[in-house]
């Protein structure tokens, strides 16, 4: 009435082999409660049930069943060691040498032997119960049919639930046999029966099975008669009890089977939660809630490609330009923002570029661009791009800033102080300017880009050619000035000049630590100052 545990030719992680362990543990849960519910269908037969007048025209039936019993127990646990061992039987792997095939095939029968353990195993035992069924039926039908049919029923009965139990112990030991089987391959479909089918049974085994043998004694004690009130008490309390253990040992092993995939995606899923899409789920159940956990894992495959590009996507354009267009949907098109314009420019990038390795030339501007960027986005202010060795920063566009020209102003003071103390070998002309631009997606549908296009940009950017001519190496314009709250009266206007490719003059202004020192001028530099 028990079937073997399994074994294989090896226990290596690539031949999917049931562990020793494993083995070890299906000894106990396999056969000792087959072992225990033979017991117990044996002790209600021959002392619960009402089988005193049944037996007294043949005083040795008693004996007979003890005997069959015995030694039937011996038979079926031998039948059942080999024969559960030829049902679970894994082969070695193939060779190095095995064809692509073989080795299909191989995997295909690990896969098929892993999942369906359970099964396998239980049909083995169904079997052996089967056959005592057919034994003590036919053992006692020939001295009383009422004497076979009560054996028989008792034997049913207890066979059923003993199975059932086993059962889903087997599908506990084997769990993480099968989530090495499964993680290497997601299950695509249900394997064994469902979870509705899980929880039927549930109810049937612990409930049905022994309300069956209740009712049966109930309608014998009516058609038959036999039963004394203390008999028929003591064949309900029997019955009742077992209604408990068995019912209770059914329902928390189908609870456990059903709360701990869903408990295992539930934890995965707060991890998902607070930012680690890196977590998933071990796949270990056979049923749809196996599915569920699969299907968890490829959701969170989705989203955590998804951040990916998101990261990536942030990290081209800017996370403040990623989050409005992924928050909001894309138009072609832009509107008049005002805004502030930091332009830094590095000097003496063609010589660097001539006298100087490629790596060397990256590394550079890397480390040039790593201060850059800190010191913008310190400042609430956005890289709109990188423009060889120069980098536009914009500030108040797309996410508005209530003193855009003050955080511009800051940074381009911050920008020349770090580049100045961190940076060996390097020199680079801030230039900030102010005011109104049309900031928006440019380009077409296929290919498009968030930038800011208008005057400021154009000053900011002739502004870093005065910047590389004076102390500090930052210059800002009198409109952005004009446009900061307290940060304006760090900065002093020191020239006025009209810039390359402009028409009106601008006034220059630096912070106020570098503005240079009086001096008494030529006439012809009081009536036409300049920083040339």
């Amino acid at each position: 009435m028990a079937a073997a545990p399994p074994t294989t030719a090896s226990d290596s992680p690539e031949d999917c082999g049931l562990r020793a362990v494993t083995r070890l543990v299906l000894v106990f849960v396999v056969v000792i409660p087959n072992v225990v519910g033979a017991g117990v269908v044996l002790v209600l037969a021959a002392w619960v049930l009402p089988l005193g007048t049944l037996v007294e025209d043949d005083p040795g039936a008693l004996l007979r069943n003890l005997v069959a019993f015995a030694g039937y127990l011996v038979v079926a646990v031998l039948v059942g060691v080999v024969w559960g061992h030829a049902r679970m039987r894994i082969p070695p792997p193939p060779g190095p040498d095995a064809t692509e095939a073989a080795v299909r095939r191989h995997r295909k029968r690990v896969r098929r032997v892993v999942l369906r353990g359970p099964l396998r195993l239980a049909t083995v035992q169904s079997v052996l119960w089967a056959a005592a069924l057919a034994l003590f039926v036919a053992l006692n039908l020939p001295s009383s049919p009422r004497l076979g049919l009560s054996v028989g029923v008792t034997v049913a009965l207890g066979g059923v639930a003993t199975v059932a139990v086993t059962a889903r112990l087997v599908e506990r030991v084997l769990r993480r046999e099968v989530a090495r089987v499964l993680n290497d391959r997601p299950p695509n479909d249900r394997i064994l029966p469902g979870v509705a089918l899980r929880a039927v049974g549930s109810w049937a085994l612990g409930t049905a099975v022994p309300l069956v043998g209740v009712l049966l004694a109930a309608a014998a004690s009516l058609v038959f008669g036999g039963y004394s009130t203390d008999r028929l008490a003591l064949v309900v309390l029997v019955l009742g009890g077992v209604a408990l253990v068995v019912g209770f040992l059914v329902t928390v092993l189908t609870a456990n089977s059903t709360a701990a995939p869903v408990i295992a995606v539930r934890r995965a899923q707060r991890r998902v939660e607070e930012g680690d899409y890196d977590a998933e789920v071990t796949v270990f159940d056979t049923t749809e809630l196996g599915l569920l956990q699969a299907g968890f894992n490829t959701m969170v495959g989705g989203l955590r490609e998804r951040e990916r590009v998101r990261d990536l996507f942030g990290r081209h354009v800017g996370e403040d330009v990623a989050r409005t267009a992924l928050e909001n949907d894309v138009e072609l098109g832009g509107e008049v923002r005002e805004v502030a314009v930091l332009f830094v420019d590095l000097v003496g990038s063609t010589r660097l570029a001539a006298t100087r390795p490629p790596h060397e030339v990256v590394e550079t501007l890397n480390a040039f661009f790593a201060v850059v960027i800190d010191v913008v986005e310190q400042h609430d202010g956005w890289i709109n791009k990188f423009e060889g060795d120069a980098a536009l920063a914009v500030f108040g566009a797309p996410t508005a800033l209530p003193d855009a020209a003050g955080c511009a102003l800051r940074a381009g003071r911050e920008l020349a102080r770090r580049i100045d103390a961190e940076l060996e070998d390097i020199a680079a002309g801030v230039g900030v300017s102010a005011g109104e631009a049309v900031a928006g997606n440019i380009g077409d549908t296929r290919r498009y880009e968030y930038t800011v296009i208008g005057d400021p940009v154009n000053e900011a950017a002739r502004l870093t050619e005065a910047a590389k001519e004076v102390d500090g190496g930052v210059v800002a314009s009198g409109a952005a000035l004009e446009r900061a709250g307290d940060e304006a009266g760090r900065w002093q206007v020191i020239d006025s000049r009209v810039l390359r490719g402009r028409e009106a003059s601008t006034d220059l202004a630096v912070p106020t630590g570098n503005a240079p020192a009086p001096s008494a001028p030529a006439e012809s530099e009081r009536r036409a100052p300049s920083l040339g």
